[in-house]
């Protein structure tokens, strides 16, 4: 049947439809932004267009993400985890990034097993479970070349004492860990609970070839300028 049977009304509404999903996408960036107005907006925003490609792909929609900003040095908070339905700020908390990504700043990342290095990219969380580091969260990375040997390598989410705002005040960093993005075991538990299960972690880092290459953050339109854009306030 043609459109002009049923009126504008409609028209206009099918024509609106259309655009549902960037227009969710632009409501949840600006949300998250202001529930976290410590953290780069634009990082929040890669975030979001990566949570709203895996949804384009058919996978069962996140209820948490958590975003980590490693270009922050290690003594601040990097580590956000939102609500995406209530679209809230759940923990703002500090991360350690692997040890032989750098000092107080991360810099180098790797994929590579045994490389005690941190990944970057999309990771979508799966089960907790008691390991050597107590309370942990296995991850699978999303990302072929930059994470998806994670769950090889054992990348997983757990609380570590040298996460740590005393060390942090005392050494000019905070711990190191083998790659995984541990938290302070005051929160490990809360934290993980909050995320297991089909979550949605994105680790950020203005790495040229990443930004380029990452199929969740060049899924769609304006995805590739909001990246760009991010880069430059670093």
């Amino acid at each position: 049947m043609a459109l002009h049977r049923f009126g504008l009304p409609l028209t206009a509404l099918l024509l609106t439809s259309a655009f549902l999903p960037a227009a969710y996408a632009d409501s949840l960036e600006i949300a998250l932004a202001k529930a976290a107005p410590n953290a780069n907006a634009k990082v929040i925003a890669l975030a979001v267009h990566a949570t709203q490609c895996t949804r384009a792909q058919g996978a069962a929609p996140a209820q948490r993400l958590a975003v980590i900003d490693y270009s922050l040095p290690s003594t601040e908070q990097r580590l956000w985890v939102f609500d995406l339905k209530k679209r809230t700020l759940l923990f703002h908390e500090l991360v350690a990034h692997g040890r032989n990504s750098g000092e107080n700043m991360a810099t180098q990342f790797s994929n590579q097993n045994e490389s005690y290095a941190t990944s970057l990219g999309l990771f979508r969380t799966q089960e907790s479970y008691l390991g050597s580091n107590g309370y942990s969260l296995r991850m699978e990375g999303l990302e072929p070349g930059f994470n998806d040997n994670a769950f090889e390598r054992a990348i997983v989410i757990h609380g570590a004492p040298y996460v740590s705002p005393v060390l942090a005040r005392a050494n000019g960093r905070i711990g190191r860990s083998l790659g995984c993005p541990a938290v302070r075991p005051a929160i490990a538990h809360r934290l993980i609970d909050s995320m297991k299960d089909g979550q949605l972690l994105f680790s950020y880092y203005p790495d040229q070839r990443w930004l380029k290459s990452s199929s969740y953050i060049n899924c769609g339109s304006g995805t590739v300028a909001s990246s760009e854009q991010a880069t430059k306030r670093q």
